[in-house]
């Protein structure tokens, strides 16, 4: 028989078991019970008399307790009583073993000592095990209760405990933090005062920028207008606009530095041609395919594709395809650029015989910083941010853009849809008729318009190019001449420059009003100011339209022309 104090001594493999105490005057029944109960995870521990149990149960904690009823000295329903009795013990589940209690008083009396189980001797095997299982589990996960209870209660004093230094600590910290504050409040308006200087200061850089540009695009609409027979004097017209549209270009990109960061572009639509915008993004990559030695093979479609595009931005889309096709495709590979037209749709079809995409990848290959990470030993730098910039692009033309991939190493396809635009006249035709049109209207409309700039140059050259057109123009430099004027020539129109001397072009809108009676009057803004909060001054000053120097001529005639057209189905007129 096991000592019952021998649990002091027991190895580190058992410190996890569970005890089962088992109590019977005869050791061969013990013996029984031990066969019936041996599983791994079970301590069984030995008693042959009541008071042996009770140093067994003082020394150790037993998930159940095995007792047979009939010993001398102590019964088992007498040792079920002090077991009860005891706050330690109490809550110690019994299963009584008996071969001579079996009357029914027996089982209350078992019962009633707070037995949990009364079984007959021979025991059933299968029974008493279910029975033990079912408390040792209980008591297990009670064990593990009260762990988790004992670690929660040391979490909450030791929270405790940190909330009260945390309490002493913001004590202590609370002036350094009103120190600190008021050192953040101070920086913090530093920051803001900077920034609405850069602010300032990029409106007015591209203001000032805007301003000389007004000028040379009217003398370049002069010159055109002129018909010099000279090709020179024609070739030098045409690059002086195309630089003036660049340089406008670039001032509106300086602008639009904050939009960008925050994700928002804007696209400038026009009518182009498909093919056209391909050869664009050609000329750009053409460097770095013959850099790689690829060869390039271009099939173009038979017929023109216009599209309603943007061209710079869609040129960046095929030029950031081109250029992944380029990349990574090995040395010496090919790259198939087809153009096709398919139910009312533009197709551009991108094939290289490069690094190819893994399947998995297909899905995720526009999303912003995706890269395959087979590609990042030909990478030449970028964040993964082209296919994402390309998709969007695409899309804010009402268009899809495709990956397709046979896997690694059987190259990459990528397809553009783009919707196409309209039928219209060829392009010749379109500036011919156009210009027909604009010096038409001009002709017959025979609008009196007022000019005033205190640029000197930017009010003389665009009143000349007006007098071209064959409108009645007179110009001044000043907001008060321009009240003064207003009310002596009457005007059909008025464009006014906002930042002249004496009278703003704000004030000076707002006089005219006030002023204004008989012929109806437009009120255009013309300026180098061109973010939306002037937008708004203008509108609630009081004119009609906002123009952003240097002025497209196609937008300007265009709005004399509506105007001209207005007058003449006005009966008033």
């Amino acid at each position: 028989m096991n000592s019952p104090t021998a649990v002091d001594h027991q190895t580190t493999d058992e410190v996890d078991s569970v005890n089962i105490l088992i109590v019977d005057d005869e050791p061969k029944n013990l013996t029984v019970l031990e066969s019936v109960l041996a599983e791994p995870g079970y301590r069984l521990i030995r008693a042959t008399s009541g008071n042996e149990a009770l140093l067994a149960l003082m020394a150790n904690v037993f998930a159940v307790l095995i007792l047979d009823v009939r010993m001398p000295g102590m019964t088992g329903f007498e040792l079920a009583k002090l077991i009860k009795e005891r706050k330690k013990t109490a809550r110690v589940p019994i299963i009584f073993l008996t071969a001579h209690y079996t009357e029914d008083e027996h089982w209350v009396e078992a019962y009633g000592t707070g037995a949990v189980g009364y079984l007959y001797k021979p025991v059933n095997p299968t029974v008493l095990r279910s029975k033990v299982a079912v408390f040792v589990e209980l008591f297990r996960k009670t064990r593990a209760l009260e762990l988790t209870n004992s670690a929660l209660l040391t979490e909450v004093a030791e929270r405790r405990h940190a909330e009260a230094k945390l309490t002493e600590l913001n004590a202590l910290l609370d002036q350094r933090v009103i120190e600190r504050t008021n050192a953040l409040e101070t920086s913090e308006a530093k920051l803001r005062e900077a920034g609405r200087r850069k602010d300032e200061f990029l409106a007015t850089l591209a203001h000032e920028l805007r301003n000389p540009l007004a000028p040379v695009r009217n003398a370049a609409q002069i010159l055109k207008f002129k018909n010099s027979s000279a090709p020179e004097v024609r070739w030098a017209t045409e690059v002086i606009d195309r630089q003036i549209h660049a340089m406008s270009r670039l001032i509106d990109d300086l602008m639009d530095v904050s939009r960008i960061n925050q994700g928002k572009i804007e696209l400038r639509i026009e009518r182009v041609d498909l093919v056209d915008v391909l050869q664009d993004a050609l000329e750009t990559t053409r460097p770095l395919i013959d850099e790689y030695g690829h060869k390039l093979v271009f099939v173009a479609p038979e017929q023109r594709l216009p599209l309603d595009a943007d061209r710079t931005r869609l040129a960046q889309v095929l030029m950031n395809l081109l250029h992944n096709a380029a990349k990574y495709t090995d040395k010496g590979g090919c790259i198939d650029v087809i153009v096709r037209e398919e139910n009312g749709e533009c197709v551009v079809t991108i094939k290289d015989t490069g690094i190819g995409i893994p399947s998995e990848h297909l899905a995720t290959v526009f999303e912003m910083f995706s890269q395959v990470e087979a590609a990042l030993s030909r990478s030449r730098g970028g964040l993964g941010i082209g296919l994402s910039l390309t998709r969007q692009l695409v899309e804010m033309h009402n268009g899809q853009v495709l990956a397709r991939s046979g896997g690694p190493g059987k190259g990459s396809e990528f397809e553009v849809r783009l919707p196409l635009a309209t039928p219209q006249l060829d392009g010749d035709e379109v500036a011919s008729a156009t210009d027909g049109e604009v010096r038409s209207n001009a002709k017959d409309a025979q609008l009196r318009i007022l000019v005033a700039d205190d640029n000197v140059d930017a009010a003389f050259t665009l009143a000349a190019l007006l007098e071209v057109l064959g409108h009645s123009v007179r110009y001044v430099h000043d907001g008060e001449a321009a009240v003064q004027a207003a009310l002596e020539f009457a005007p059909h129109v008025a464009l006014l420059d906002i930042g002249m001397p004496k009278l703003s072009g704000y004030e000076a809108c707002r006089r005219i009003r006030s002023l204004q009676s008989g012929v109806p009057m437009t009120m255009v803004a013309v300026t180098g100011w061109g973010q939306t909060d002037d937008l708004l001054a203008s509108k609630s000053a009081g004119f009609n339209r906002h123009l952003v120097k240097p002025v497209d001529p196609e937008e300007l005639f265009a709005l004399l022309a509506d105007i001209a057209n207005q007058r003449s189905n006005s009966p008033n007129s």
